[in-house]
């Protein structure tokens, strides 16, 4: 995937005339490389790549739309910026202010021969829009995601720990391809079912709901899906609970569309849950934005004030979460459109009870 041609032709519109790209997931996103350190420097007709020796031979072969340097130290990564700097006159370098440490800005600023002046939001705006290559592969994540979860609830009895489910679906997402796990599994049941981002403990599955939240990730890209399944019969009361977050997700997922603001999504499906009573207890947006990251640009959330743009990918998981009794929540991930969204997550949403 080519991203240094959009960042060039980008510079002028956000007044830079080049961007210095220090954090990791905007270095994979630039580059396509991923790594633990570099720094990359794009200007408005040639991209740089400064990495240690650890890595310089890989970057070479892996980064052909750079030019590749090595740079051992604080000391020579600044050279090598600022001969960039000196042979394309650069005056206004972008820098990413949410990303950069205060001790790391100082840094560059005293070091560096240019303003730095702020960055980010460009990288914001051409993230937050996904190509078709980026697209795909996150359709192939979901996908193993899917599969894998699939096969866990073929095999998952009372007698497993919430732990050992993790493990388990973190073991068949790797076996059907997934480079690694996005984030930590979620695996709560019972009344730690209430609990939006509880850990997996050492206990035997509890009766009542069951929350999972899984993703992979695949070629530096995340998938990210919840299922709230039930260990026995439940009661009335969670059954309302379940088919409100489910008529909410539905809403939610109506309303988006590109150029509906995020928080008209999010309150389409906050209104559903609201009206039936339950609204103190969706303490949570309806969805954020996902690619490289798991949680990125845009959000559809009551203080996003802006239009989802077509090409955005964007979870919708509304939830309600009674404390010390049980919680629910239903996460698919959505592909914006100019008429609506494609769904990319194909599991059943229906109640389904064990």
């Amino acid at each position: 995937m080519d991203h240094f041609s959009p960042i060039m032709q980008a510079l002028e519109a956000y007044g830079l005339d080049a961007l210095l790209i220090t954090s990791g997931p905007n270095r994979r996103y630039a580059t396509g490389f991923p790594s633990s350190a570099g720094a990359a420097v794009v200007t408005k007709d040639t991209a740089y790549f400064f990495v240690d020796s650890r890595y310089i031979e890989a970057a070479a072969a892996k980064i052909p739309g750079a030019v590749v340097q090595e740079a051992y130290s604080p000391a020579s990564y600044l050279e090598r910026i600022n001969a960039v700097i000196e042979k394309h006159g650069i005056k206004r370098l972008g820098f990413e202010e949410e990303e950069m440490t205060v001790s790391s800005f100082r840094s560059y600023e005293e070091g560096l021969k240019t303003e730095l002046v702020p960055g980010q939001a460009l990288l914001q705006d051409l993230r937050a829009i996904k190509g078709a290559e980026e697209l795909a592969v996150m359709k192939k994540a979901q996908a193993i995601s899917e599969k894998a979860w699939l096969a866990l609830m073929n095999r998952l009895t009372t007698e497993m720990t919430e732990r050992q489910a993790a493990y388990e679906l973190t073991y068949l997402m790797m076996e059907y391809g997934a480079d690694d796990s996005s984030f930590d599994p979620i695996f709560v049941s019972g009344p730690a079912s209430s609990m939006p981002h509880g850990v997996p403990q050492d206990v035997k599955i509890r009766p009542g709901f069951l929350t999972m939240d899984f993703g992979v990730l695949l070629d530096g890209y995340c998938s990210d899906t919840t299922r709230t399944v039930c260990i026995g019969k439940p009661t009335d009361e969670m059954k309302k609970v379940y088919d409100t977050v489910l008529q909410a997700q539905l809403a939610g997922i109506a309303a988006a569309k590109a150029g509906a603001l995020g928080s008209a999504i999010d309150g389409a499906a906050r209104k559903v849950i609201s009206d039936a009573g339950y609204g103190e207890y969706f303490g949570h947006s309806f969805g954020h934005g996902l690619g490289i990251e798991v949680h990125e640009v845009p959000n559809a959330s009551p203080r996003w004030e802006k239009p989802i743009p077509a090409g955005a990918v964007i979870s919708a998981e509304p939830g309600i979460y009674l404390p010390g009794k049980f919680g629910v929540r239903i996460e698919d991930v959505l592909y914006i459109t100019e008429n609506g969204s494609e769904n990319l997550t194909a599991l059943p949403k229906e109640l389904i009870i064990l």
